[in-house]
């Protein structure tokens, strides 16, 4: 092989899809970038693409644009339907992605769903990899994720080395497609439900006449010493809601989800009940877009009428 041939295959490898620019998408793509590699990016607001180096990315008009002559393709889409239009709409990437490309998929999605699109990506000759991720956006930028993988081992080992880019560890959940989406979905719902509580708590600690930071900080450095007390406590009890890091209609959409899953695998789960009703009610007084730790802080300050 020549020099230039070398050269070629080197640029064909480091070419890579990416498909959707929200807050985590948006870092995750600045890191693959830093890592060397070339995006052929989509999203519904293609604008949100100037904030990447221009000479590291191709912007595509479509999802199916952005899977052209790519060997992997990352998606980072926040709705079921949103992602089934982009692998196997008109436009979808499933029109052009070439044989045996992998399809990474990392955002908070139904099992049904991910199985689905692993039956669709196999009938058409790609591959598809659940790969769901914890953090928020900060995390994501400073690559701290933790990932999520379930699906056949061969295509784990092809996705490695561009998940290594974007997290801190790598979690294996096995072969079952839609394992990991059930481990996303049930982590998120804990997250919901610690805020439910911290927010419960240290609103009844304020009503008590005691200084609700103070509160907070205790039991984030004794008996609840683990990052999801210490973040998201500090910020219920501050009431710190900026700047948005995860929309309040983004956690209804996981709380819909964790409800669905409670019925299909007849579980009861009381709490998810709760949380369900808690970031119901956010959106329903227009909180929408606003971070899912006001509706969570705010929605109990107001219930106590503090």
């Amino acid at each position: 092989m020549t020099k230039t041939e070398t050269t070629s295959a080197n640029t064909m490898e480091k070419k890579i899809g990416f498909i959707g620019l929200g807050n985590m998408g948006i870092n995750m793509a600045k890191n693959l970038i830093s890592e060397g590699y070339h995006l052929q990016v989509y999203n519904r607001t293609l604008s949100k693409a100037d904030e990447l180096d221009p000479s590291q990315i191709t912007k595509c008009p479509t999802p199916a644009d952005a899977a052209v002559g790519v060997s992997i393709v990352v998606s980072m889409l926040s709705e079921d339907e949103i992602l089934r239009e982009s692998v196997t709409g008109d436009h979808g990437i499933l029109k052009t992605l070439q044989p045996n490309a992998v399809h990474i998929s990392m955002s908070t999605i139904s099992p049904e769903l991910a199985v689905e699109l692993a039956t669709a990506h196999q009938k058409a000759g790609s591959h598809y990899l659940a790969s769901p991720v914890f953090g928020r956006p900060e995390a994501a930028a400073a690559k701290k994720l933790f990932i999520c993988v379930s699906g056949p081992q061969q295509i784990k080992d092809l996705a490695k080395p561009v998940l290594e880019c974007l997290g801190q560890a790598i979690h294996d959940f096995g072969e079952e497609t839609g394992a990991a989406n059930v481990v996303k979905i049930t982590g998120n719902f804990m997250i919901m439900a610690s805020m439910e509580m911290m927010a419960e708590a240290y609103t009844l600690a304020e009503k008590s006449g005691l200084d609700r930071v103070q509160v907070a900080n205790f039991f984030g450095s004794t008996l609840f010493n683990a990052p999801i007390y210490q973040n998201y406590g500090k910020l219920i009890a501050n009431k710190q809601y900026e700047p948005v890091g995860f929309k309040a209609k983004l956690g209804y959409k996981d709380a819909r989800l964790a409800f669905k899953l409670s019925q299909v695998s007849e579980t009861p789960l009381p709490l998810v009940n709760a949380v369900h009703s808690r970031l119901l009610s956010a959106v329903a007084k227009g909180m929408g877009d606003r971070d899912w730790v006001e509706g969570f802080g705010r929605g109990v300050s107001e219930d106590a009428g503090v």
